[in-house]
Protein backbone atom coordinates (compact mmCIF):
# COMPACT_ATOMS: atom_id res chain seq x y z
CA UNK A 1 0.00 0.00 0.00
CA UNK A 2 1.31 3.44 -0.93
CA UNK A 3 1.32 6.00 1.87
CA UNK A 4 0.59 9.53 0.65
CA UNK A 5 1.58 12.83 2.29
CA UNK A 6 0.85 16.45 1.29
CA UNK A 7 3.42 17.81 -1.15
CA UNK A 8 5.01 21.23 -0.84
CA UNK A 9 4.26 23.04 -4.11
CA UNK A 10 4.33 26.60 -5.33
CA UNK A 11 0.99 28.24 -4.70
CA UNK A 12 0.06 25.80 -1.94
CA UNK A 13 0.49 27.02 1.65
CA UNK A 14 2.70 24.81 3.78
CA UNK A 15 0.88 22.77 6.36
CA UNK A 16 -2.03 21.87 4.08
CA UNK A 17 -3.83 18.90 5.51
CA UNK A 18 -5.46 16.01 3.73
CA UNK A 19 -7.95 13.77 5.50
CA UNK A 20 -7.76 11.13 2.76
CA UNK A 21 -4.18 9.88 3.08
CA UNK A 22 -5.22 6.34 3.95
CA UNK A 23 -6.27 5.51 0.38
CA UNK A 24 -5.42 1.90 -0.51
CA UNK A 25 -3.78 1.03 -3.80
CA UNK A 26 -6.63 0.81 -6.33
CA UNK A 27 -7.68 -2.34 -8.08
CA UNK A 28 -6.02 -2.84 -11.44
CA UNK A 29 -7.51 -0.29 -13.81
CA UNK A 30 -9.40 -1.80 -16.70
CA UNK A 31 -8.28 -0.65 -20.12
CA UNK A 32 -5.35 1.51 -21.05
CA UNK A 33 -6.92 4.94 -21.28
CA UNK A 34 -9.65 7.34 -20.32
CA UNK A 35 -12.87 5.34 -20.15
CA UNK A 36 -15.07 8.20 -21.42
CA UNK A 37 -12.66 9.17 -24.22
CA UNK A 38 -12.33 5.56 -25.37
CA UNK A 39 -16.13 5.24 -25.56
CA UNK A 40 -16.32 8.47 -27.62
CA UNK A 41 -13.29 7.55 -29.78
CA UNK A 42 -11.34 10.60 -28.54
CA UNK A 43 -7.73 11.06 -27.47
CA UNK A 44 -6.55 12.24 -24.06
CA UNK A 45 -3.49 14.19 -22.91
CA UNK A 46 -2.85 13.08 -19.33
CA UNK A 47 -4.49 10.31 -17.30
CA UNK A 48 -5.41 10.20 -13.62
CA UNK A 49 -6.40 7.02 -11.81
CA UNK A 50 -8.93 7.05 -8.98
CA UNK A 51 -7.38 5.53 -5.85
CA UNK A 52 -10.75 4.19 -4.72
CA UNK A 53 -11.89 2.23 -7.77
CA UNK A 54 -9.16 2.47 -10.45
CA UNK A 55 -11.23 4.58 -12.88
CA UNK A 56 -8.99 6.18 -15.52
CA UNK A 57 -9.93 9.68 -16.68
CA UNK A 58 -8.31 12.58 -18.46
CA UNK A 59 -6.89 15.30 -16.21
CA UNK A 60 -8.39 18.72 -15.49
CA UNK A 61 -6.12 20.30 -18.15
CA UNK A 62 -7.75 18.19 -20.86
CA UNK A 63 -11.14 18.99 -22.42
CA UNK A 64 -13.84 17.15 -20.53
CA UNK A 65 -11.80 16.74 -17.33
CA UNK A 66 -13.17 13.22 -16.91
CA UNK A 67 -11.17 12.53 -13.72
CA UNK A 68 -12.79 15.54 -12.01
CA UNK A 69 -16.20 14.50 -13.33
CA UNK A 70 -15.63 11.05 -11.85
CA UNK A 71 -14.91 12.66 -8.45
CA UNK A 72 -18.06 14.81 -8.66
CA UNK A 73 -20.24 11.80 -9.53
CA UNK A 74 -18.66 9.23 -7.19
CA UNK A 75 -17.25 11.26 -4.29
CA UNK A 76 -13.97 9.32 -4.54
CA UNK A 77 -11.53 11.91 -3.14
CA UNK A 78 -8.04 11.11 -4.51
CA UNK A 79 -6.65 10.41 -7.98
CA UNK A 80 -3.02 9.80 -8.86
CA UNK A 81 -1.15 10.39 -12.08
CA UNK A 82 -1.28 7.32 -14.30
CA UNK A 83 1.57 8.57 -16.47
CA UNK A 84 4.82 6.56 -16.45
CA UNK A 85 7.47 8.07 -14.16
CA UNK A 86 5.07 10.45 -12.37
CA UNK A 87 4.57 9.99 -8.63
CA UNK A 88 1.90 12.44 -7.48
CA UNK A 89 -1.76 12.51 -6.56
CA UNK A 90 -4.47 15.15 -6.10
CA UNK A 91 -7.09 15.28 -3.36
CA UNK A 92 -10.21 16.90 -4.79
CA UNK A 93 -11.76 17.44 -1.34
CA UNK A 94 -8.81 19.10 0.40
CA UNK A 95 -7.39 20.62 -2.82
CA UNK A 96 -3.83 19.52 -2.17
CA UNK A 97 -1.17 17.68 -4.14
CA UNK A 98 0.17 14.51 -2.57
CA UNK A 99 3.39 12.55 -2.94
CA UNK A 100 4.29 9.02 -1.88
CA UNK A 101 6.09 8.89 1.44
Amino acid sequence: MTIWVPRTDGGRPEGRYCAHLDQPDPPHAAGGGCHECTAANRRWVHLLMCLTCGHLGRCDSSPGAHAASHYEESGHPVARSAEPGEEWAWCYVDEVYLRPQ
